[in-house]
């Protein structure tokens, strides 16, 4: 008797068609790793595979500069306007320089050679009127300059800080290495001057003698050659000793000197 056959039950036996491709394993994935699913082929594997990042235009990165610091207009008018000042300081230098090695400058000399009182007296109302005669030499000791004393001096006696009188320089020329005397009048009037008079009469009494000073402001313009130059001052400083200030008495002249400033 043949063998009977063994019949399974349909649980327990999984259907299989014959026909169908292999079926991948569950836990396969669907593509290997290292290959590329293309349509237009079969996969690649990755050593015959460059994979390329995606194409991105490049942007340059345009880096902002920091703003130049700019000179404001002052800053720029001023830093020109001192330059210009300086250069012209080094020119005035250079050409007054030049003048001086040419010209050698000197300064004028002043001599006082006679005071004369004519007028020294107190009046009732307790004023002083002093009216003084000077007589002075000025001296130009320069070669080739001269100087033209112009208008506008003033010249002024005085006893310790009080102002007796004053007067005024006449304009004239005086050329080179020339020497002038001038007869200058000083007339002035003091207010409540009887402790003035007082003193002046003690000290000439102790001392035998009095101290003046004369002061001389004097506008000059200065010629070089045949160029006059612009007008300056100078101003002078006379010490004079006496033996008196009584009027219309010879004055004697125990001893002056003179000391000047030049002044623009």
């Amino acid at each position: 008797m043949a063998e009977h056959q063994k019949i399974y039950p349909l649980h327990d036996v999984p259907l299989h068609d014959v026909e169908a491709p292999p079926m991948p394993a569950p836990t396969d994935p669907l593509v290997p790793h290292g290959t590329e699913k293309s349509d237009a082929g079969p996969p690649r594997t990755a050593e015959a595979t460059v994979l390329y990042p995606p194409f991105r235009r490049t942007i340059p990165v345009m880096h902002s500069k920091p703003p130049k610091k700019r000179r404001s207009c002052c800053c720029r008018c001023l830093c020109w306007t001192i330059s210009i000042l300086v250069l012209l300081l080094v020119l005035i230098g250079i050409v007054v320089g030049i003048l001086y090695l040419v010209f050698r400058p000197k300064l004028p000399e002043y001599s006082i050679d006679k005071l004369q009182v004519t007028q020294f007296t107190l009046g009732g109302n307790d004023r002083l009127d002093a009216t003084f005669n000077l007589t002075l030499t000025t001296t130009n000791p320069n070669k080739k300059i001269g100087i033209y004393y112009e208008g506008g001096s003033h010249i002024s006696a005085w006893y310790m800080e009080t102002k007796l009188c004053k007067g005024a320089l006449p304009k004239f020329y005086q050329g080179h290495r020339n020497r002038t005397v001038l007869n200058v009048p000083l007339v002035g009037v003091t207010e409540n001057a009887t402790a003035l008079f007082t003193t002046l009469q003690q000290e000439q009494q102790q001392t035998g003698s009095i101290p003046l000073n004369l002061n001389v402001r004097q506008p000059v313009r200065i010629k070089l050659g045949s160029l006059k130059l612009m007008k300056v001052k100078f101003s002078a400083t006379c010490r004079l000793l006496v033996d008196s200030v009584s009027a219309n008495n010879d004055i004697v002249i125990k001893n002056s000197s003179c000391k000047f400033k030049l002044r623009l």
